[in-house]
């Protein structure tokens, strides 16, 4: 029965339409370092509000809203991280995932104000709507920002490459190389839980002192090594495994078969690819985050786009493997395995 007047309630329409309230509150509390201030304990508003700089019109509303929105508790002695924001947003924590935030809030917030432009004209709304150059060449260059940056990628990838570490038959291979692989997150989960496994990461040269530091400081320089290149340009490296997480979705149909082939070419019968993204669900109506992540690649790039588990299998069998199948990670991410 559809609702009627009397019963239907805007409240849902409401909150997602001011959705970017509560989004900008989170981004600018990350921006501040509220949740760095509060990891060595709990402080009262006051206390807090000199720290962090703020006038005291709107401290106590902030504060409270981070309550209201479950980023920050409060009790007698004061405010207190979260177990889940002393985790990921106290920028000492090794599992900090606030560097992706920032970005977020430095470049994604104002350049999502012109999605709809960007719906119309199919173009990117970011740098280069106004000539600037592409953020990947700008972030290169920037050793600094490239190590923060490889480094929430890291966080953010935390569950998803738990979960493959886990499950993936890691006892049927030998050797394992990411492609796209930041400083190493994904490599170094699974070498920390299967010691017989060896390999390393394929990325861009500016990247391999940030990788080699990371695998340095878990004791896993003799088993995983950077190989430097592009992957559209030169060889992938041999391996029994090799995988693409949150890189397939950055290109165009073209450059999405391309790369899957490049990959097919360098496995070994019987070798294996795994591809993981926010994969959308194959009926397009669960995974928002996938969805939303699609879109954002239109802001951001000249022809990205996030896909379903039934599209990957597609490419993944038009370029040549044999075997596939879709299995679902951590969260919004999904992976596609494909067998040569």
């Amino acid at each position: 029965m559809p609702p009627t007047r009397t019963t239907a309630d805007p409240a849902s329409i409401l909150q997602l339409g001011l959705g970017f309230w509560a989004s900008k509150t989170l981004l600018s509390a990350v921006e501040l370092g509220v949740f760095t201030e509060l990891a060595h304990g709990p402080l009262d508003a006051e206390t807090l509000r000199a720290r962090l700089g703020l006038h005291p019109r709107g401290t106590r509303d902030f504060l409270d809203a981070l309550v209201a929105l479950g980023m920050l508790r409060r009790d007698e002695r004061g405010y207190a991280d979260t177990p889940q924001t002393a985790l990921f947003l106290d920028r000492e924590s090794p599992s900090y995932i606030g560097g992706m935030l920032e970005m977020a809030n430095d470049r994604l917030y104002p350049f999502w104000a012109s999605l709809t432009e960007g719906l119309r004209t199919g173009l990117p709304q970011n740098e280069m709507k106004t000539g600037g150059e592409n953020f990947f060449d700008v972030l290169y260059a920037d050793e600094e920002r490239l190590r923060q940056f490889m480094h929430s990628m890291t966080g953010l990838s935390t569950g998803a490459s738990q979960a493959i570490a886990a499950r993936f038959p890691w006892h049927e291979h030998e050797t394992f190389v990411d492609i796209g692989s930041a400083e190493g997150g994904l490599p170094a989960t699974v070498a920390l839980a299967h010691e017989h496994i060896t390999g390393g990461g394929f990325d861009l040269p500016a990247v391999g002192p940030i990788f080699d530091d990371y695998v340095a400081g878990l004791g896993l320089s003799e088993r995983l090594r950077f190989h430097p290149g592009d992957f559209f340009a030169d060889p992938l490296p041999r391996a029994d495994v090799l995988a693409m997480g949150h890189i397939l979705h950055d290109w165009d149909l073209d450059g999405k078969l391309a790369l899957l082939a490049r990959a097919h070419d360098a496995l070994p019968d019987g070798g294996a690819l795994i591809v993981f993204d926010a994969i959308i669900d194959d009926e397009r109506r669960e995974n928002a985050f996938g969805l939303l992540m699609s879109l954002n690649m239109l802001i951001e790039l000249p022809g990205g786009f996030d896909y379903t588990g039934a599209d990957c299998e597609a490419w993944m069998r038009e370029v040549g493997f044999r075997d596939t199948r879709v299995e679902h990670l951590a969260g919004p991410d999904s992976m596609v395995v494909g067998i040569r």
